[in-house]
């Protein structure tokens, strides 16, 4: 649906996917979805008002584009209209154009490729800065973060860092 089919014909594969992840719904244990468009598909807000208006509105749904061009008030305000959380993705390749836009009463992260630590591990400092983001956009609504920079291992450290940093009171 995003890397094959770029946003063409949503309603017809979205049942398949729904269809294999219902005794996740069933049990109250999905998260939100997220939809990652590759890094060469180009805005099109035709296909976008598709898909968006193919996703089903019990479901919460994150997008991520990787593409410049997704990166517009038309685009932002379309996820808004939707309830649609645009990705806050965090790699050194994109910081040039990603946005912090919080577009849904949630917002959803993805860690990729720490910019100061090592070979793709996040720095203390980075973690830090990155808890006061989550603790600021926590206090009106819910933040789900992952660590994808998982080729050396590092993103179970760099989520429990980040973890035990949220768990402590906040500095005044």
């Amino acid at each position: 649906m995003t890397h094959i089919k770029r946003l063409r014909e949503t309603g017809s594969h979205l049942q398949l996917l729904l269809d294999r992840i219902e005794p996740l719904a069933r049990a109250g244990k999905l998260g939100p979805l997220l939809w990652q468009l590759p890094p060469t598909f180009k805005r099109d807000d035709r296909r976008l008002a598709g898909a968006l208006a193919e996703l089903p509105r019990d479901l919460r749904h994150a997008i991520e584009f990787r593409h410049p061009s997704w990166f517009a008030a038309e685009v932002m305000e379309a996820l808004r209209a939707n309830g649609v959380a645009l990705v806050i993705a965090h790699r050194p390749e994109i910081a040039s154009f990603q946005s912090h836009e919080l577009t849904a009463d949630f917002t959803y992260l993805r860690f990729h490729h720490g910019a100061r630590g090592r070979r793709g591990n996040y720095s203390p400092a980075e973690v830090r800065e990155w808890a006061g983001r989550v603790r600021r956009w926590a206090a009106d609504r819910d933040v789900y973060a992952y660590f994808n920079n998982d080729w050396e291992a590092f993103a179970p450290a760099n989520a429990t860092a980040l973890s035990a940093l949220l768990a402590r009171p906040a500095r005044s």
